[in-house]
């Protein structure tokens, strides 16, 4: 007899604090789950963005994305719309939207991202700064876009207009 649904799944558990972390542009990302555990199918980040923290603009030509924010507040570009989302907001950006989120705030903001399709997430464990425990996140200034950070840019889809 066959059944309608699988019975041996190969799924993942990602126990907590157990994602790839980095420092990237002044944020702490957490990759919990990537497009090589997922078939390309989605990619989990958690981010934790400190007051004037987030990205410079920039779309995902191959990807959509979208935020849950669990805590605090963030301004979001979504295309030529500003906005601000709070806790509990979902933000959705199509693929190849012009976007951005910042911390005009007082407080860290955290948030799920999560990409369909998977990819742009690898951005971050290819060229973020492994974290120092109990050290602040440092901010990046222009130094830190070099031309290998640009060109993984573009490998992973994460482009600037």
């Amino acid at each position: 007899m066959s059944l309608p649904y699988n019975t041996n799944p190969a799924g993942l558990h990602v126990p907590a604090g157990t994602g790839v972390q980095r420092w990237f542009a002044g944020d702490l990302y957490e990759v919990l789950l990537s497009g090589p555990q997922t078939n390309g199918l989605l990619g989990i980040v958690e981010a934790s963005v400190p007051p004037g923290g987030g990205p410079v603009p920039h779309y995902h030509p191959g990807s959509a994305e979208t935020f849950y924010l669990l805590d605090g507040e963030l301004e979001f570009l979504n295309g030529d719309d500003t906005f601000t989302a709070g806790r509990g907001d979902v933000v959705h950006i199509p693929a190849n939207t012009v976007h951005r989120f910042h911390n005009g705030g007082l407080h860290e903001a955290k948030m799920l991202f999560l990409y369909t399709a998977a990819g742009p997430e690898g951005l971050w464990v290819a060229t973020g700064d492994e974290p120092e425990p109990g050290v602040p996140v440092p901010p990046w200034g222009p130094e830190r876009w070099t031309p290998e950070v640009l060109e993984a840019g573009a490998r992973y889809g994460h482009l600037t207009p």
